[in-house]
Formats: C-alpha cells, sequence, structure tokens
C-alpha cells in the first residue's frame, strides 16, 4: 500500500462516516415510518447523493438545507443534487451550500 493510497483512504473517511447513518435509517428506521417524502429524490436519497457527489462538507451543509426545508409548511416537488456547487458558496460561508435552487416560473 502506498502513501497515497493511504491519504486517499483518509480523505474519504468523513463522507463514508457520514453516509453510514444515512443508508441505517434508509434501511431500518424508514421502513418503520413509511415514505412520505414530498421531495423527490428523498430526503435520505438527496444527502446520501450530495455528499457523494461533493464530500462531507459541502455535501452535509446541502444535505442539513434540504432535511430543514422539509416540514409541513415546505416545499415540495422534484429538487436535484446541483451538479456544481453555488457560485458563491464558500467552505466559511457553509449556509450557502445550503440555500434552495431557484425555481423555473416558466414565464419568458
Amino acid at each position: 500500500m502506498t502513501v497515497r493510497s493511504v491519504i486517499g483512504l483518509f480523505a474519504l473517511a468523513p463522507r463514508y462516516a457520514l453516509r453510514a447513518p444515512i443508508l441505517i435509517y434508509r434501511y431500518s428506521l424508514s421502513a418503520f415510518i413509511g415514505r412520505q417524502c414530498r421531495y423527490l429524490p428523498t430526503c435520505s436519497e438527496f444527502a446520501d447523493q450530495a455528499i457523494t457527489r461533493h464530500g462531507a462538507w459541502a455535501g452535509g451543509w446541502m444535505a442539513a438545507g434540504r432535511i430543514c426545508r422539509c416540514h409541513p409548511w415546505g416545499g415540495s416537488g422534484y429538487e436535484a443534487v446541483p451538479v456544481e456547487l453555488p457560485p458563491k458558496a464558500a467552505w466559511y460561508m457553509p449556509w450557502r451550500y445550503a440555500r434552495a435552487p431557484k425555481q423555473e416560473t416558466g414565464e419568458n
């Protein structure tokens, strides 16, 4: 095992540490509660995809923002994980990762 591969494993450790509780929830508690999420993908799927795509810090904040938007008076619909990070997001301003994407109105 080379030094680079060991460093790579340590770099991925936070992602796996955050994904583990999500997977445990998805395959245990979620089955008892039922699937009643108003968003697609569900909050647990969104969190898993965000952490996988953007890492533990940015993906974790995106997931936290999505979970905060998922309440009885919140929105609904399709909200995919963004392909790119928000343009003004920075590690020292994590709330910018968690903002909801702007909805298209369909007007010209």
